[in-house]
Parts: structure tokens; sequence; C-alpha cells
């Protein structure tokens, strides 16, 4: 299996890949913010997210993060007005592109997810 959810399949079978994911992905173009708390300061980063799910989104930053950093990440689902602060877990990293999943601690990290389960039911771009 390969780290980013793709089980690769017995030689002579039909299908190369299989996909592991556990939600389906969507793709989207939208302006991310990345919050990076430290205990000297906090850093805002502007950044885009290009794939979407119920647990996480990628994101391309300019910033240096390394894989089991955690941060916030704000941003407005398609077809909501409202934006959305949910903590992430850096989970995959390649250059400055950062597999997030969302954390939920408390319930306000569930009433975040919840938007964006919401926001996805009326999203049409899915990767498979």
């Amino acid at each position: 299996m390969s780290e980013r959810g793709t089980v690769y399949a017995p030689r002579g079978t039909s299908e190369s890949l299989v996909n592991t994911r556990r939600w389906k992905r969507y793709k989207l173009d939208v302006p991310v913010r990345v919050i990076v708390h430290t205990r000297m300061k906090t850093k805002i980063v502007d950044a885009r997210g290009n794939e979407l799910n119920e647990g996480g989104l990628c994101i391309a930053a300019g910033v240096e993060l390394q894989i089991g950093d955690r941060v916030d990440v704000e941003f407005t689902p398609p077809y909501s007005g409202e934006p959305v602060r949910a903590r992430a877990d850096v989970k995959d990293r390649n250059g400055y592109s950062y597999g997030m999943e969302f954390v939920v601690l408390d319930s306000d990290d569930i009433e975040n997810v919840m938007q964006i389960r919401a926001a996805l039911q009326g999203m049409g771009k899915l990767i498979t």
C-alpha cells in the first residue's frame, strides 16, 4: 500500500490500482489560511486547497511543515457562505503540498466537520 491510500492489485488482474480511502475526495480550488501556532508566536500563511473530503484536505502552502505538525486551517467550503476553521494534522508531504487530516477533539471540531460534510453534498467534481 502506498502512503496516499492506494493498493496495487496483483499482476494479471484487470485493475492496477484499488482505492482504499475512507472518504470520497473532491477537486476544488479555494483559498485557505493556515494558522501555525508555536510557543513564541502565531503565523498565518495563505495557501490553496485543491482537494477536500470529510476527513481532511490537500493544500499547497509556502511554509515548512513536518508530518505530525498540528495547525488550524480556515477556508470557506464551496456552496457555503461561512468560513470554517478546523484543526488539522499534517499526514503527508510532497514539497510544499500537504495532506491534512481534520482533528476532532471537542464539540466545536464536530460542528466544523458537519459543516464541511454539508458543503460536500452539493459538490460534483469527484476524484476517484
